[in-house]
Order: C-alpha cells, then sequence, then structure tokens
C-alpha cells in the first residue's frame, strides 16, 4: 500500500550510477549473495524464469512488492516510461537496490500524522476519504480489501499498529516462502545470481592486497588464488584476471609535422537514454591514399579559464569502417585504442574512398545521475514592463547547446545541424518553408541562424505559451540537463581528421540511438584482438577479453543453436567500474550471436586496479 505520501524512497533516474556503485562496493559478499536470491525468489513468485521479462507496469509493482518495497504511483513512472517496452531481471535488480524496502517506523508515523489524538486507531470513513482522494490514490477495490481484514477492524476502526503488524508479517512470510522454494529446486538453485566464491583462507591472499608488478608472475598467482575451490569444480565457468597500471600517456603518435597536414573537424555529441547512448555518425571521404591521423575527445564548454567541464572524465573512442558501395555493411578497419592526455588518438593509413566513423563511449562514466536537485532553475521572467524575458542562467545553457549543436563550429546554424537539434528535441524535422518563416523572423546570416536567432527562438516559444516552461523543460532534457540546468547526461565531443595529402571531407550523416552497427563492430574488434577463453564444459560458449591503457571489454560468443544466460561476478575487482553499474548481474545471449558483457575502467586512473571476473553459464 502506498499511502496518501506516496514510497518512502526517492529517486530520480533509473539506471546505474557511480554513487550506486560505491554502495555497492561497500556490501560484503555474504550480503550481495543474500541480496541476490531474495531477489531471484521474488522474480520466480511471478515468473517462471529469470529468462522472462517483465512486459508492463502492473508486473513490476507485482515483482516489487513480492521484494518487499513499497512502490509508489511516481516511482513505478521513473522506471517504467511511454518508451518501456520491457524490463529483465538485471533491470529489476538495479530498481530493487535503489528502491530500499518499506520501513515499518515510516508507515506508523505517516498513518499517526492521521491521528492527532494519538488513539491508535482510524475511522473507516475517514479512512476511505483520505485514501481515495489524496497522494497516492487508492481504488475503492483497494480500500475495501484493507477493511476486510477482520484481524485488523473492529467497530469501524483500524488499528494502524495491528495493520502495519500484519503487513510486513506477511511481506516476511512471502520472501521466506519464496526463498524456500527456491532453495528446495536443486537446478533453480544453481542459478542464483549471488556470489559463487566460498570463504577460504586463499581469499586473503587476493590481488587486493599484491603489489602490480611488471611480469607475469604474480598475474598467474592472482588467477590461481582468485578462483575458489567451489568455481574450479563448478561445471561451465570462466575466470579472468588482470592487473592494470596506473594510468600514463601513450606513447608519442602525433606526427612531427602535423601542422602542414590538411584537417577538418566536426563536433557531436553523446546523450545518455534508458537502456542506451545515442551519438552523432559521420561520413569521411578520401579522395587519394593517404596516412591519416585521427582525435576525438570531449569538447570543453566553459567559459571560465581553467575550468573544465563535468564530463571531461567521459571516455570517448571511434571506430573506422570502409563502406562497401552499397554491397553490404560497412567493414571495421581500425579504432582509437592510444589515449594522449584527453584525446583518444589512431594514426594509420587509408585509401581513397568513402568510411563511416562511429564514435563510442563504454558507459562506466556517462550514466544516470541520481543527485537530488533542490532547487528547480529559472527559464523566464517578466521585466518591469511585464515583457518575457529568458533569465541569465538560461541564456547561458542556450548558448552551450547552441555550441553543441553547431557541428561545424562556424558560429551559425544550416538547416541540417537545425534539424539534428530538432529530431533530438522534438523528433521532427523543420521543412524548407519552415525555415524560410524562420529566417524571416529571427536573425540569419548567409541563409543560416545566428546564436541571437536561436535564443529569440527559444523566447517566442515561451511567449507563445504565456511563460509555461514545460515545452523549454522538455527541450533542455533531451539535450542531457537537469532541472538545476546542469548538463548531467550528455557527453559533447570534438572529432579532428588529419590527411597527409588531399583535404578530408567530414559529415554528420546521422543521430543514432543504440545503434547495432556499432555494437557489431564492437563485438568484432574484441574478438580480432581481445584474448579468447573457452567456457569449461561448454566447448560452444567462448568469453573473448579486450584490453587498452583505459578500458576492458569483454564479449560472448554463443556458437550454439540455443540462447544461454551466463552470471557475471566482478566482486574481487578491486579499482573498477563496470558500465553495467553492479559487481554480480547476468547476460542472455541468443543462439549463433556475440553480446558485449560488460566495459569496465578504472575508478581512479591514478591508482593501478584490478580485473577479476568469473563468468559462469546458468542451467
Amino acid at each position: 500500500m502506498a499511502g496518501p505520501h506516496g514510497s518512502t524512497t526517492s529517486l530520480s533516474n533509473k539506471r546505474y550510477t557511480s554513487d550506486e556503485q560505491s554502495e555497492a562496493q561497500k556490501l560484503q559478499p555474504n550480503d550481495e549473495e543474500s541480496f541476490y536470491t531474495s531477489c531471484r525468489a521474488a522474480y520466480l513468485t511471478v515468473f517462471k524464469s529469470s529468462l522472462d521479462n517483465i512486459t508492463d507496469r502492473q508486473q513490476l509493482c507485482l515483482v516489487l512488492q513480492r521484494a518487499g518495497r513499497n512502490p509508489s504511483n511516481k516511482t513505478l513512472s521513473k522506471y517504467w516510461t511511454a518508451k518501456t517496452k520491457e524490463l529483465n531481471f538485471d533491470d529489476f535488480c538495479a530498481i530493487a537496490k535503489r528502491e530500499k524496502p518499506a520501513a515499518k517506523a515510516e508507515i506508523l508515523k505517516a498513518f499517526q500524522k492521521l491521528d492527532p489524538a494519538n488513539k491508535g486507531y482510524i475511522l473507516h470513513d475517514d479512512f476511505t476519504k483520505i485514501f481515495t482522494t489524496k497522494g497516492e490514490k487508492m481504488s475503492a477495490e483497494e480500500v475495501s480489501a484493507v477493511l476486510r481484514l477482520a484481524d485488523v477492524n473492529s467497530s469501524s476502526k483500524l488499528d494502524y499498529n495491528k495493520f502495519c503488524d500484519t503487513f510486513f508479517s506477511t511481506s516476511d512470510q512471502w520472501a521466506k516462502m519464496a526463498v524456500k522454494k527456491l532453495e528446495a529446486d536443486s537446478r533453480t538453485k544453481r542459478q542464483q545470481f549471488g556470489s559463487q566464491i566460498e570463504e577460504s583462507p586463499e581469499r586473503s591472499a587476493s590481488p587486493r592486497n599484491q603489489k602490480i608488478s611488471d611480469g607475469n608472475t604474480i598475474a598467474r598467482k592472482a588467477e590461481s588464488k582468485s578462483r575458489p575451490p567451489s568455481s574450479q569444480n563448478y561445471r561451465g565457468t570462466a575466470s579472468t584476471v588482470i592487473n592494470m597500471a596506473p594510468l600514463k600517456n601513450c606513447r608519442q603518435v602525433e606526427p612531427s609535422d602535423l601542422q602542414a597536414w590538411h584537417c577538418t573537424r566536426s563536433k557531436g555529441c553523446f546523450f545518455l537514454e534508458e537502456n542506451s547512448i545515442a551519438s552523432h555518425h559521420y561520413r569521411l571521404q578520401l579522395t587519394l591514399k593517404s596516412t591519416v591521423y585521427l582525435t576525438i575527445k570531449p569538447l570543453n564548454l566553459s567559459r571560465a579559464e581553467g575550468i573544465s567541464s563535468p564530463w571531461s572524465s567521459v571516455d570517448t573512442a571511434l571506430y573506422v569502417l570502409k563502406e562497401s558501395d552499397g554491397r553490404g555493411e560497412p567493414q571495421l578497419v581500425s579504432f582509437t585504442e592510444l589515449r594522449n592526455k584527453e584525446s583518444y588518438v589512431w594514426k594509420g593509413e587509408l585509401g581513397s574512398g568513402s568510411y563511416t566513423l562511429l564514435p563510442f563511449t563504454t558507459g562506466c562514466r556517462l550514466r544516470k545521475n541520481k543527485k537530488p536537485v533542490t532547487k528547480e532553475a529559472r527559464l523566464v521572467y517578466r521585466d518591469d514592463n511585464q515583457d518575457l524575458q529568458l533569465t541569465a542562467e538560461f541564456r547561458s545553457a542556450l548558448s552551450d547547446v547552441f555550441d553543441i549543436i553547431d557541428l561545424d563550429g562556424n558560429g551559425f546554424l544550416s538547416l541540417e545541424e537545425y534539424n539534428f537539434f530538432e529530431l533530438r528535441s522534438s523528433g521532427e524535422k523543420c521543412d524548407d518553408d519552415a525555415w524560410e518563416v524562420c529566417k524571416e523572423n529571427f536573425e540569419t546570416k548567409k541563409n543560416e541562424l545566428t546564436r541571437k536567432g536561436f535564443m529569440d527562438l527559444n523566447l517566442m516559444e515561451a511567449n507563445d505559451r504565456e511563460g509555461d516552461p514545460s515545452d523549454l523543460w522538455v527541450t533542455l532534457q533531451s539535450m542531457g540537463y537537469n532541472k538545476a540546468l546542469e548538463m548531467i547526461e550528455a557527453c559533447p565531443f570534438i572529432i579532428d581528421v588529419y590527411t597527409e595529402k588531399s583535404k578530408p571531407k567530414l559529415k554528420v550523416a546521422s543521430l543514432e540511438s543504440g545503434s547495432h552497427l556499432l555494437q557489431k563492430v564492437l563485438c568484432k574488434s574484441v574478438i580480432l584482438k581481445g584474448d579468447a577463453s573457452p567456457m569449461d564444459g561448454y566447448e560452444h560458449i567462448t568469453i573473448y577479453t579486450y584490453k587498452n591503457d583505459t578500458r576492458i571489454t569483454s564479449v560472448i560468443e554463443n556458437k550454439s543453436d540455443k540462447k544461454i544466460m551466463v552470471q557475471v561476478n566482478n566482486d574481487q575487482s578491486k579499482n573498477c567500474i563496470s558500465s553495467r553499474g553492479l559487481s554480480m548481474f547476468a547476460v542472455e545471449v541468443p543462439g549463433k550471436s556475440t553480446m558485449v558483457s560488460q566495459h569496465v575502467m578504472a575508478v581512479n586512473e591514478k591508482q593501478e586496479w584490478v580485473y577479476n571476473c568469473v563468468q559462469s553459464v546458468l542451467t
């Protein structure tokens, strides 16, 4: 029962954050295992298998209730939006970790506010009136169900102390019954999403306490000591241990005469969405075979000297694909592997022709932010003449947005650039006729919109709605801003292409979300350059692990006809952050396919870090 005051917890976003990662790392192994066991037990009271997905809002509510949560409508709306089609078991675990179980003291406190005389009960008529008209409204059927509970109701009064006792004892019974059922089914028990690691004296010799060396001896010792007896005998397990040194700038690959090379550049942006990251894609044209030097880095929009933008630590990469003249998908040529300060770079030779450039970020550092906004920024105000004006804070944010969508960096917005913005913010393009009207009403130069014209356009939208900022907020949030006008869910970047011979042509081709081509290319790059590790007992399953100086990427290849579920356990890793946001999770891999398991980076790049991953097949 949500009650008139809503859920007892409130978090602002759905996916995983660095704060949540820190919280997860504080859990002891047994606590983590207990959490996943209880989540799985709750899940299996609603679904036949953890492979089944949540397909509607009501299922999400029910399974959260079975896990001892008390989701309000507002809470459910955070996780089940108009764009949500389904949620899997991993999603459910992440939500359950955020939405803490209902606390008896807090529910009693809410009831006591309705009983100022401290009588210990609420009249049925008052209960019905309050809970069907205020806050998280209950239906008449739900109210009737509560009032039919004989052990907490008598003489038209509800004893809320007894009700709370009944509520929590029933929840506890549900949880115990679910876990008991899970443990009784030995086949299901083997699917537990908890740690497979048992306590043993060998755990004290974990890589957490070992000093990194340049040789392979410690790595081999760490691998043997990190695998406990239970996993050595566990059918279908692959373990990977990699010791990583603190980050240093890459060896110099920049050509000494780079200033004499031809250069072109373009801006773009990563936008964090519910289940994916959207970004601009590019087409590169070369008329002659040439040595090429590529760089990609976050774009610093800060106007204060010496202060970097908050997203400057987000990792970036650029994948180069050769287009096939309409005879199939573009093929991977190479990608930026080295890092020089904030730039990720690649140097090599490319032949003449067309290339697709796909920007990429792991999602380790660009993730949903649950930082609460204590005060919503003002976007507009009325001046002394009662004319609507944009606030200084809003104008500053709009100026940053202008710099982001000015892809060629010439200080003006072409129709093509403006339409990438429109597609992102409204989903619709501005046609030629509308653009002509825009040019008639707002400042333009050489058929392109100026910064002032862009500001005036947003002011006109505010005036059209008589100062209501709702639509303006929709635009800002689509560009990664929160209600405090902080860009926390986007990362602008800039790409430079240098060629030794003829001048290259670089053009934005699209703005895509969750690109199938990018995922395919990611898998291929890891298989080509990573180390292969067959899964014990499952010859048709191979784990590929790729590493460079800044990230590790794991890919699962399933050569069988049937889909598989692989449990991933990072519990013994040190100073690591995973793109999944959890130390333990599961990955479903369809038959005859490859799937990215996770990307991992250092939390603190100035310190050593240890990637210790155990991947097990769940049968």
